[in-house]
């Protein structure tokens, strides 16, 4: 019988649950909002209960023999070895936490079962997940970028996960593109995330739509008030032909390819996996991006580019949790 385990995606707005079949795939899953107001020991005992319940509930059904563990993907900086996350973003209350062993604690203590439990950054693990059940199944080097609230990666060489000495590579939200620019994002100025993370994208959004000489669609869309504004208004925007956000596009495509190509050229890493909500945008984005990413590398340095869409969408994560553990 093929192994089963436990794959947690979880972050700031909601924890994503799967129990994963390492032949047959997800097998069920839950998705539940993430109590932050709890703080570390609360989301401990959420996160807790959510295993419980789906390992209970599997066994049934599966033989327990055959778990591998769980897996959790967890925002900001993961100390794989030590089990330790540091600062996660959009979790009030976090510094330094030892989050594998707590929670193996609480399953021991509280649910009463011994449970393994591996961890790392959710990013990692959603380049992890495409890497093996998905776009970057036949690539052997790849970075993956995730697009969305936030600016995401995960670096895959020689088929494994690259964490770094301290284990925050791939970090290429955290890029600077302007040292001296006008965007902040935690702290630092002029970062990728900072902008062409959701914020800044409607950033860039409102100051083009202000300053363009012709009308916008977009407008419209969100009935003129710019606090209803999403990238979605965008994309049907553009989509629709509507020129001032097809250069909203073309100018968020063109920042991501700039980059893409600081990984190219430090890294030679030719093939790029992107993911999160702002990628359903599609060709909106990556044909801007790879011409920028051509333009910004030398010639030699072209050979095997490629920009693939990502083929798991927000189950990435959880897939590549329970791809750790198969190992």
């Amino acid at each position: 019988m093929s192994q089963w385990a436990i794959g947690i995606d979880f972050g700031g707005t909601a924890i994503k649950a799967a129990v994963v079949d390492k032949e047959r795939g997800i097998l069920t899953e839950r998705k539940v909002p993430t109590d932050t107001a709890s703080g570390p020991g609360g989301i401990v005992v959420q996160l807790s209960g959510i295993i419980a319940d789906l390992y209970r509930e599997a066994s049934v059904s599966i033989e327990p023999n055959h778990f591998a563990g769980v897996g959790v993907g967890a925002p900001g900086a993961v100390d794989v070895v030590k089990g330790v996350l540091s600062y996660p973003p959009n979790l009030p209350g976090w510094t330094v936490f030892p989050l594998r062993d707590e929670l193996q604690r609480c399953l021991h203590e509280k649910e009463q079962l011994s449970l393994p439990v591996v961890l790392d950054n959710d990013a990692n693990l959603a380049a992890f997940g495409e890497a093996v059940y998905g776009a970057g199944r036949e690539f052997q080097d790849f970075l993956m970028v995730t697009l969305g609230t936030g600016v995401g990666g995960g670096i895959v060489l020689n088929r494994k996960l690259y964490h770094g000495a301290y284990g925050t590579a791939g970090e290429i939200g955290f890029m600077i593109l302007d040292f001296d620019g006008p965007t902040i994002h935690a702290g630092i100025r002029g970062t990728l995330e900072s902008f062409i993370g959701k914020k800044g994208i409607l950033a860039i959004a409102r100051q083009m739509i202000d300053e363009s000489s012709t009308a916008s669609a977009v407008t419209a869309l969100c009935g003129n008030d710019y606090a209803r504004l999403s990238p979605r208004h965008l994309e049907q925007a553009a989509l629709d032909g509507d020129e001032v956000s097809l250069a909203i596009w073309h100018r968020v495509g063109s920042l991501l390819g700039i980059g893409l190509a600081n990984v190219a050229v430090l890294m030679d890493i030719r093939k790029f996996v992107i993911g999160g909500g702002i990628s359903a945008a599609g060709d909106l984005i990556f044909v801007p991006a790879l011409a920028q990413l051509r333009r910004s590398t030398l010639p030699p340095m072209h050979e095997g580019l490629e920009l693939v869409p990502a083929l798991l969408g927000n189950k990435a994560g959880m897939y590549g949790a329970t791809a750790l553990c198969f190992g």
